[in-house]
């Protein structure tokens, strides 16, 4: 529910400098104007807020928290209805774009300079409502205008009598209006007070408050039982059954269960040498659609009866890194995202199962955007896709194509999504730890937490209620594995919580990383071989997707995290001692950041409102950011100090590209045109002495060491574990690899009803119940 202030208003009309706004339609009425402009409710309240605080300046902090609670908007939201008041108010005027009215405070928030003046109720007639007369030698008010001359000419004494008797009779009908509205809120009221309450999953675990009965129920169950990985889920349309990628013993099967937890059964037996994955249940439920994956890097899209049978080829797609597809509203053809390898397209595409003719949809995309699985609405009318996965959003359009606008906010790592009926979504995504489902309102744009943790890839029944997702609650450690005997390899630093991104200093004798291990995902930092020396950054609140950036020095580190309100941000940390400050980066959304070829100057990736994420070059001399350069669509950078040289990989494409330290346009180069991939896009690292290292997964071998700087056999540093693939680091002498592996690992797939949007009640009354004293749910 959108709050703006507590405080009654004094009225519904108010004047700022020449300006009338009337708050009930939202116009702006501004002198010298054709017509009155009309605002969004959103540029009303932030007109409000500033208007309340006329002459003060107000922060952008208290204009998110009074216009925006309990959202997380970008700031470009708040830009754009400045920008709409500013043209509101000086329309016909002589100064350009409300200057005069508006003032911006650098990095701080706004100033309203215009005179505010409040419509005082005192000039409405409280008999009639209707403005009174001014008296002939009295002033006429600047809020009243004066009754017009043919309205005295016609209040002769029989219309003034017949006058008189209709506003008796219109004050009577609303008088008993008034008293039928307020006995049915009363009514309600009661009927609210006194109605069962709700017994919720905490207070089932006790019995009346004097005995223990169990664990409070969770709001999910989990339907696979087994060791391995079940990976994938789909629905079917009526939400009785599930299909899913069985990834158990280095395979990869799909199967099929009921939901009611039953054993699973194969779908379709995988040839040797090739995995399934990415089933998708058609409309009527009747076919499966699915991909094959061969080792050697070929691959085709299946389609299947839902009880088995022989599978037909829909198409090949042969090198697609990133393949994603769904079914179109009508069952006849598959839409796909876009696709790489020979037989891909850039953007969405459709494609006809029964002539095999490819459609490309006719939308509004970026050149460098990766547009990730498609699905249509439940009633065909809108198609959304994740844009840019590795750092993006859900965007929705029409199921045409056209205009596609963004729904979630932040630049975050994608973990799935699906449609919660025609008007709301859910999402899954990574933030700090873990990954958390979230419920977006397409109307309000209101975000909701779901309260399922460690959950990811959500899968909703188009026919029925059920919401599926994987479960996976992973534990990673510490380990420094030695790449001339990567068996003895070494934990650091043991501990029962989730550790990642490991970076050890140019000196060697450092180590930052994040972890859990404190019950709350924090900064820590030690000296190596000195356990005692371990603490962890009081108040900083890291970001998990970019690794921290050591200075030369070995005194500092540049971390990615956000502020109490959830605003990403960069944070300079001296470790040792617990300190830490934010960089006024003039990015509105800075993703990462590092440390350049001297102290004053900063790689940093970030976004600017809807815009494309891009790789700038700063110079803070003198504390003045400026940008001296700029790359679309970079997704990590690391620097060489060795070769003076920038390293970085693309939203767009797999690969590595080199740049000099001045971001030059003529000095990019590509080093290497597969790897890193868009999904491993971090898993890869700098030595001091300009090693470059890659690591990733290949059969037999979970964590897989291949030389991106020098042509050199592939190392397998660990067989079984798998490595996170959010950072590791080099040793300085580059006779080691600092890594996150799996200490214990698995998932499982999970069912639960879909959450319902709660509806907006028909009388004001309900949001007076919380105060009455007693619970309504």
């Amino acid at each position: 529910m959108e709050t703006i202030d507590s405080a009654p208003l004094l009225t519904d009309r108010l004047h700022i400098g020449d300006c009338l706004i009337v708050l009930p339609s939202r116009e702006v009425q501004a002198p010298g104007a054709r017509r009155p402009a009309r605002l969004t409710p959103k540029a009303i309240g932030v007109l409000l807020v500033l208007a309340r605080g006329a002459g003060n300046v107000i922060t952008r902090d208290e204009l998110f928290a009074q216009v925006w609670p309990d959202t997380l908007p970008t700031n470009d939201v708040l830009t754009q209805a400045v920008t709409q008041l500013r043209k509101a108010l000086s329309a016909g005027g002589t100064f350009p774009e409300g200057q005069e009215y508006i003032e911006t405070i650098a990095k701080t928030g706004y100033r309203l300079l215009a005179p505010v003046t409040w419509e005082t109720g005192e000039e409405q007639s409280p008999e009639t409502g209707e403005p009174p007369v001014p008296e002939a030698d009295g002033p006429v008010s600047s809020a009243v205008a004066p009754m017009p001359a043919a309205q005295v000419v016609a209040d002769l004494p029989g219309q003034q009598k017949n006058r008189g008797f209709w506003r008796q009779a219109r004050r009577r009908l609303l008088l008993a209006v008034g008293l039928l509205l307020l006995c049915s809120s009363v009514t309600m009221a009661w009927l609210l007070w006194h109605r069962p309450v709700k017994e919720t999953a905490l207070d089932a675990a006790t019995a009346d408050g004097t005995g223990v009965i169990g664990s409070p129920e969770r709001p999910y169950r989990l339907i696979t039982a087994r060791q391995g990985f079940g990976t994938f889920p789909a629905l079917s349309p009526d939400g009785a059954l599930v299909a899913f990628a069985d990834e158990s013993d280095g395979g990869s099967t799909l199967k099929v269960q009921s939901t009611g937890s039953a054993t699973s059964a194969t779908l379709v037996e995988a040839p040797p040498e090739a995995i399934d994955r990415f089933p998708a249940w058609s409309p009527d439920g009747r076919e499966i659609a699915f991909a094959r994956f061969r080792r050697d890097g070929g691959c085709e899209v299946l389609v299947i009866g839902a009880t088995g049978g022989n599978a037909r080829r829909a198409t090949v797609c042969d090198g697609a890194e990133m393949l994603s597809f769904n079914w179109t509203p009508d069952g006849r053809g598959l839409v796909f995202g876009s696709m790489t390898g020979s037989h891909g397209a850039p953007g969405i595409r459709r494609l006809d199962l029964a002539t095999g003719r490819w459609t490309a949809l006719d939308y509004e995309r970026g050149e460098g955007d990766f547009d990730y699985a498609p699905r249509y609405s439940p009633d065909g009318r809108q198609l959304g896709f994740t844009r840019n996965p590795q750092l993006g959003a859900v965007w929705v359009m029409a199921a045409s194509g056209g205009a596609a606008r963004r729904v979630t906010g932040g630049s975050v790592e994608m973990r799935g999504w699906g449609w919660l009926g025609d008007d709301a979504i859910v999402f899954g995504r990574r933030v700090d730890s873990e990954s958390r489902l979230y419920q977006v309102d397409l109307g309000s744009g209101l975000l909701k937490d779901l309260g399922v943790d460690d959950a990811q890839s959500p899968s909703v029944a188009g026919m029925g209620k059920l919401l599926a997702f994987v479960h996976r609650a992973p534990q990673f450690g510490l380990f420094r594995i030695p790449l001339d005997h990567p068996e003895r390899k070494e934990r650091l630093f043991a501990s029962s919580g989730r550790d990642a991104q490991p970076m050890i200093a140019p000196d060697g004798q450092q180590l930052v990383f994040n972890s859990s291990r404190s019950g709350a995902f924090a900064l820590w930092w030690a000296r190596l071989g000195q356990p005692d020396s371990l603490h962890p950054v009081e108040g900083l609140r890291p970001e998990a997707r970019q690794s921290p950036d050591w200075s030369a020095d070995s005194q500092q580190v540049l971390v990615s995290g956000r502020d109490d309100t959830g605003q990403p941000g960069i944070y300079e940390v001296t470790p040792e001692q617990g300190q830490w400050k934010r960089l006024p980066i003039p990015v509105s959304e800075p993703l990462q950041a590092i440390y350049g070829p001297a102290s004053n100057l900063f790689f940093v990736i970030g976004r600017e409102g809807q815009g494309p994420v891009t790789l700038s070059l700063f110079d803070r001399a003198g504390g003045n950011w400026r940008r001296l350069a700029q790359v679309p669509g970079a997704s990590q950078v690391r620097y060489d100090h060795r070769t003076q040289r920038v390293l970085f990989t693309r939203l767009a494409e797999g690969g590595l590209w080199s740049a000099d330290a001045n971001l030059s346009p003529s000095s990019f180069r590509e080093l290497s045109g597969e790897v890193p991939s868009r999904w491993r896009f971090r898993t890869w690292a700098v030595g001091n002495d300009g090693m470059v290292t890659y690591l990733h997964q290949e059969a037999g071998c979970s964590v897989q060491m291949r030389r991106l700087d020098l042509s050199q056999a592939p190392r397998c540093l660990e067989a079984k574990a798998a490595s996170a693939t959010n950072g590791f680091s080099v040793s300085p002498d580059g006779d080691a690899v600092y890594v996150a592996l799996a200490v214990a690992d698995g998932t499982d797939i999970g069912i639960m009803p879909v959450p319902q949007t709660v509806s907006r009640p028909l009388l004001g009354v309900l949001k007076w119940l919380p105060a009455l004293g007693k619970p309504d749910s």
